[in-house]
């Protein structure tokens, strides 16, 4: 059972999908200790929890009603924030609605979309009621600070080699090289185990790096939390909406193939389009897939994914080409809606901003 009401339910989201996945990093005994006093306390004013009521009764006397806080429950883990280096977490400032507190648990939610590299996973990041534990700055924040206390997260999990169905080739990994020439070696070499593991760790390592740029530049793109081998962890770009029964549910945005703006609104996404794309050239990059799926539409906000095929617009050969595609891809589409736009002359565009 979670120690923290029930998360919502994505309506995008198998709720059968739960599993728990990578346990993340415990809090210190100082920790525990002091969210079981805060539970203690709380207990002494309200009384136990309905469900530990007559619960353990044996010849020694009832037992202790305390929830044992030291371990998460089926399908959570602790928050990972703490467990992973400075550097794989994402870019500051961080962002008011970020839960960076020790006591919080990732609890999975389910499934939002599979692929043939990666799948995306919902994520729950929460703080127990009541938990109280030092604030990275060591003092103690009472539980009643420290930032948010709840946020939406989504895992991507890239697959290994031989469990995935990975179809990038040297279009885009040309000019890239990893830091220990150990691994560069083992991925040339695809036959072994090794190889296999590092070059889906490439995948996830470029998307995280590209994120942090992009979002400290000023893209339209999710905020990059954090990276953990092979999971990158992001911003939830959606909403929570009420139903008709009082449940709150998680409803990720739409993919913008899927909208019919108005023409106002048509004219507005093609600027951020145009925006995102010209901080990707001047970062030196070209997103390398780019296309109406690849975009999400957030009400009247544009949201640039899938980025871990970053193109190197410099050391790859074939970047004009990869970049003259995303242009006739996404221009092909705002025209089939009205707009006049012209591909050829936004590659030009981009391609002088890169130079």
């Amino acid at each position: 059972m979670p120690r923290f009401p029930e998360a919502p339910k994505s309506l995008l989201v198998h709720a059968a999908n739960r599993s728990t996945n990578q346990p993340g990093t415990r809090p210190t005994a100082d920790d525990l200790r002091a969210a079981r006093r805060a539970q203690v306390g709380r207990e002494e004013l309200e009384g136990p929890h309905p469900s530990t009521l007559g619960a353990g009764l044996s010849e020694a006397g009832p037992a202790d009603p305390t929830p044992d806080l030291s371990q998460p429950g089926p399908g959570q883990r602790w928050s990972t924030w703490r467990s992973v280096a400075k550097g794989q977490r994402g870019p500051e400032p961080l962002p008011d609605w970020l839960v960076t507190r020790d006591a919080a648990f990732d609890t999975e939610l389910g499934i939002l979309k599979t692929g043939k590299e990666a799948d995306a996973f919902l994520i729950e990041r929460a703080v127990p009621p009541g938990a109280i534990t030092p604030s990275d700055d060591g003092s103690s924040d009472g539980g009643s600070s420290g930032g948010a206390e709840r946020c939406l997260l989504v895992a991507k999990r890239y697959r290994s080699l031989e469990h995935g169905q990975f179809h990038r080739g040297t279009e885009y990994t040309e000019g890239r090289r990893t830091r220990r020439t150990r691994d560069q070696r083992a991925m040339e070499d695809r036959k072994s185990a090794w190889g296999r593991a590092v070059s889906a760790t490439q995948w996830a390592d470029a998307e995280f790096v590209a994120l942090r740029s992009l979002w400290s530049a000023g893209a339209p793109v999710p905020y990059p939390v954090q990276i953990d081998g092979t999971e990158v962890l992001m911003e939830f770009v959606g909403t929570e909406v009420v139903d008709d029964a009082g449940g709150v549910q998680a409803v990720a945005a739409p993919r913008l193939t899927r909208e019919r703006p108005s023409d106002d609104l048509l004219e507005s996404y093609w600027e951020q389009l145009t925006h995102g794309m010209s901080v990707l050239a001047r970062l030196g990059f070209a997103h390398g897939d780019l296309s109406p799926y690849n975009i999400l539409a957030d009400g009247e906000r544009l949201v640039i994914i899938d980025l871990p095929q970053v193109v190197d617009l410099v050391a790859n050969p074939f970047a004009s080409d990869v970049l003259l595609r995303d242009c006739r891809t996404v221009c092909a589409w705002f025209t089939a809606r009205g707009l006049d736009v012209d591909a050829e002359a936004l590659f030009a565009d981009l391609l002088g901003q890169a130079l």
